[in-house]
């Protein structure tokens, strides 16, 4: 069975540690997982992850930044998601196309078609089955953000959190507008509470798609 789900939310709103919670709830019903990430997710969209996210290139262009992000996806499309697909795998990626949308598209203040477009000549019709968009107020993901960051041992990627507050809420409404506008797909979760909880409030959405596998 090949199914692709991504997770989307604001800075800090848990998505990394509830795809590991899920796929390894998945690989114990017998499913085979791939937990990959945008950007980045194959050495070429990695190093251009780095260009994105080093809080250093903070006069990034808006368009430029735009253009990187199509670019590492059309990468990692063709080179990781797609194969794994084919493979009857399951693939879970934290962030996708939605996010250029909410951060590039409803934040930056760019042309929402266009960044559309873009989306379409990376990803052709690789598009998730469903969505997780783990929701929560801006000013409770940022802290934690923040703190994760600073905590971090490898290269800094907080470019994004530099971002002001007024930035964050964009995102965030951006998020539920594209969520209100696909209802089928996007699945709202509420991203406070303990990991256990938000893990359940997840199960409960994607049971109702998979079911144990090889008599398990």
């Amino acid at each position: 069975m090949s199914f692709f789900i991504s997770f989307e939310g604001i800075e800090g709103s848990g998505k990394t540690t509830q795809i590991k919670l899920l796929a390894s709830r998945l690989e114990s019903l017998g499913y085979d997982v791939l937990i990959t990430r945008e950007p980045g997710g194959c050495p070429i969209a990695d190093q251009i992850r780095r260009i994105l996210l080093d809080p250093d290139n903070d006069n990034l262009d808006p368009k430029a930044e735009l253009l990187l992000y199509a670019a590492a996806r059309a990468q990692h499309v063709a080179e990781i998601i797609l194969p794994a697909l084919e493979q009857n795998r399951i693939v879970l990626c934290d962030r996708y196309c939605d996010a250029t949308l909410a951060y590039q598209g409803y934040a930056r203040g760019l042309d929402l078609q266009l960044v559309q477009q873009l989306n379409i000549l990376a990803a052709g019709m690789c598009r998730p089955h469903l969505t997780l968009l783990l929701d929560m107020q801006p000013e409770h993901g940022i802290e934690r953000a923040r703190d994760r960051n600073a905590a971090n041992q490898g290269p800094d990627e907080g470019r994004f959190e530099q971002e002001t507050l007024a930035f964050h809420n964009k995102v965030r409404q951006g998020y539920l507008k594209l969520a209100e506008e696909e209802p089928r797909r996007i699945k709202i979760v509420d991203a406070d509470g303990t990991l256990e909880e938000i893990a359940m409030r997840i199960w409960r959405i994607a049971s109702n798609v998979f079911k144990p596998q090889g008599g398990m």
